[in-house]
């Protein structure tokens, strides 16, 4: 069975930078949900503009496909994705893989600083607001899947929390 590893945050958290490490890291397979937007849907939040929930099905329903594919091997998936509300996250446990999240918590002010610092990326800062606002904060007791990690060390930092939690995965499987 594949293992999933889902970065989640809010939008300028590091997940891309994050899951990209970790895949370095480890050789695993490094996917983006970013990859699996429609056009439509990168030009509207271009715009300054949120998705809707119902635009974020079919995105979320591609990405499940593509995973679902690729359940039966023994491959390892980090995908950096925002899973900000649980109805996001949910279907990621029905793909068939041992699937993990990883929330990266952190302040807006600390998030913002680093969203305002990044160039060429479709999502603007003026939609960071609208970010926090849908997160729903994962509850640990409902959703034990989650392992929260600190935003606020720089990346080694945080990496090395990520790097020991998936060790930890590992020795429990052995």
């Amino acid at each position: 069975m594949a293992t999933l590893l889902i970065m989640m945050g809010v939008s300028g958290a590091g997940k891309s930078t994050m899951a990209s490490a970790l895949s370095e890291h480890f050789g695993f397979t490094y996917l983006d949900a970013d990859d699996f937007h429609s056009d439509a849907a990168k030009a509207h939040m271009a715009a300054g503009k949120p998705l809707t929930d119902e635009m974020r099905a079919p995105w979320i329903a591609r990405m499940c496909d593509y995973l679902k594919e690729h359940a039966d091997s023994d491959a390892t998936f980090v995908l950096a994705f925002s899973g900000l509300k649980r109805s996001h996250r949910e279907p990621f446990r029905h793909c068939g893989l041992d699937t993990h999240f990883l929330f990266l918590d952190g302040d807006a002010d600390t998030i913002a600083d680093r969203i305002s610092a990044r160039q060429g990326h479709f999502m603007p800062p003026e939609l960071l607001d609208s970010q926090f606002e849908a997160l729903e904060r994962p509850d640990l007791q409902k959703e034990p899947d989650v392992t929260p990690l600190n935003i606020h060390p720089p990346v080694p930092g945080v990496l090395d929390q990520a790097i020991d939690y998936i060790e930890s995965l590992k020795a429990r499987s052995d």
